[in-house]
């Protein structure tokens, strides 16, 4: 390799050519940009990778339906279960509750009709999934008088923080407001969402906890209406 000057600038003869030494600079500024741009390139790449990943780590995590416990723990609990499900071919436990309205609401209002009894709670997740359903549900099926009642368990909130959180839910059935002596008399429910079939006679057809599919659902409420005479 020699290098010789010229009036043009330093020149360097490589493998029996001549190059100007500003053109090797050049060439090479070149070479640098493109492998930034490749190199940011793959970042971003990757970037987009993992925002990708995370999303669909969300999204599997929003549609898996859980039971939430509705109190501490118990260590000598046994599995999960609908604590009610004893309550199945019985009549319906009496109750009169306030609505977020203050308006008084009692499960007799409804006799003859078929009626959704459903705890639930603001914080529930499940409960937040199953809600609309109830609610198209609701307007579906109120040909054949189906009526739906949610049951809020969230002690100690106001009736704001409950209408809030229905409403943003989007549900315009009955609210209505905590009372652990009615828990009580549906077997404790010590799981959410907890929810009580009840057919036109007053007995309970059947009993759920936790969120069921919304075609479970649907079949549930039609075996509902059918069940209890006309």
């Amino acid at each position: 390799m020699l290098a010789e000057h010229s009036p043009s600038g330093l020149k360097i003869a490589c493998g029996g050519k001549l190059v100007a030494a500003g053109e090797g600079s050049e060439t090479l500024g070149r070479r640098l940009s493109v492998l930034f741009a490749m190199i940011a390139l793959i970042a971003v790449l990757f970037w987009a990778g993992v925002h990708n990943l995370r999303h669909r780590r969300q999204l599997s995590e929003s549609n898996r339906v859980t039971l939430i416990p509705a109190a501490p723990a118990d260590d000598n609990a046994g599995p999960p279960d609908a604590e009610g499900s004893e309550l199945r071919g019985k009549a319906a436990p009496a109750f009169t509750l306030t609505d977020i309205a203050g308006k008084k609401v009692s499960l007799g209002d409804f006799k003859g009709h078929p009626v959704v009894v459903n705890f639930w709670a603001t914080w529930c997740g499940p409960c937040k999934l199953e809600m609309p359903w109830f609610q198209e549900f609701s307007q579906k099926y109120k040909p054949q008088g189906l009526e739906v009642l949610g049951l809020s368990q969230d002690d100690g909130a106001s009736p704001k923080d409950v209408s809030d959180a229905a409403k943003k839910i989007g549900v315009t059935y009955p609210i209505l407001m905590p009372d652990e002596k009615v828990a009580k008399k549906y077997g404790g429910v010590d799981y959410l969402p907890e929810t009580f079939y009840v057919a036109r006679d007053g007995k309970v057809v059947e009993v759920t906890a936790g969120a069921p599919s919304k075609d479970q659902m649907e079949a549930l409420i039609e075996k509902t209406i059918a069940a209890g005479g006309a």
